[in-house]
């Protein structure tokens, strides 16, 4: 396949087998030069599968694609040596100091100009005063940047990130991202992978994945929109009971309780209006709002199949 050259990642109809279960189907994903794609959907959709055909980790069974302009199938050396990949889990060395593990990253990459590298990585990420400290006494989001450090150490165009932030304060979060984003700037592609929906509208786009199946991508605004789902936000008292009743009217197609709200949801706003009518009484008021993407993505899910049983 050719690569169009603004295209960091291009891959086309990606398939992956475990056994007889099919945990990547037909998956198509592009992502541009400078451009952070966040890469969404619940666990054991098949995430971290995808990610790791696109850095050559692991083998497509089918399909075609390329990386930084190296074939994911045939290339997956070239891929592994210019690409910048966080795992899920913290993956250093306790019993080093950020400075230790980033100039034993540097020797691991044989990097000529390893010392200037490390320093460097220091000074971007906010890690010089600590450099000294023992990585097993960081919290998680300080963590989080000697993994993001040591991928920068090779000076990557690409960074794949396997849910980088899971269990990282919001405050730390918020840093990391204005890390992403000074990255992208400077014309480094980002494919990550999140549960949050703060992070996912801090993307330039977005791909829902679940069971393998990818279903939706864009902005988040253009995901939003093609729902067409409409929504009505109830406040009061006694919530839940009100979320059981409406479930079985006709057109009401989700409820989901935030705090002291009700959202309510369909494809039909006549119909909601008419339930929302004969059960709200004077204890609860409702009124229209605009679709989020977390009832967009609540709603995707519930109206998506799994059908290959356990996760993965």
């Amino acid at each position: 396949m050719k690569l169009q050259t603004d295209l960091a990642i291009d891959v086309k109809n990606l398939q992956k087998y475990f056994g007889n279960k099919h945990v990547v189907k037909d998956l198509s994903l592009q992502v541009k030069k400078g451009e952070i794609v966040g890469f969404l959907g619940p666990n054991g959709s098949g995430k971290t599968t995808a990610i790791r055909m696109m850095c050559g980790l692991l083998t497509p069974d089918g399909g075609e694609g390329k990386c930084l302009g190296y074939d994911i199938a045939t290339q997956s050396d070239e891929i592994k040596r210019k690409v910048g990949y966080m795992t899920q889990k913290f993956s250093y060395w306790e019993d080093l100091s950020i400075r230790e593990n980033l100039d034993f990253v540097g020797r691991i990459y044989e990097l000529s100009n390893r010392k200037h590298l490390v320093e460097e990585a220091l000074e971007n990420l906010g890690l010089t005063s600590r450099s000294s400290q023992l990585a097993k006494t960081l919290s998680g989001g300080w963590k989080q940047r000697l993994a993001l450090a040591a991928c920068m150490l090779r000076k990557p165009r690409l960074l794949l990130l396997d849910e980088p932030t899971a269990g990282v304060d919001p405050s730390a979060r918020r840093d990391f991202w204005e890390e992403l984003h000074a990255l992208a700037a400077k014309g480094v592609s980002v494919l990550i992978s999140t549960h949050y929906m703060d992070e996912a509208e801090r993307c330039h786009s977005l791909a829902y994945i679940a069971y393998g199946n990818l279903l939706a991508k864009g902005t988040a605004e253009e995901i939003i929109t093609h729902q067409s789902i409409k929504t009505f936000n109830v406040s009061g008292n006694d919530l839940m009971p009100l979320s059981n009743r409406l479930k079985d009217y006709e057109g009401v197609e989700q409820t989901v309780i935030f705090g002291q709200s009700l959202h309510v949801s369909g494809k039909d706003t006549n119909l909601i209006q008419q339930a929302l009518q004969k059960e709200c009484t004077e204890k609860f008021q409702y009124e229209s709002i605009a679709t989020s993407l977390e009832d967009v993505f609540i709603y995707i899910m519930k109206h998506s199949t799994d059908n290959f049983g356990e996760s993965l």
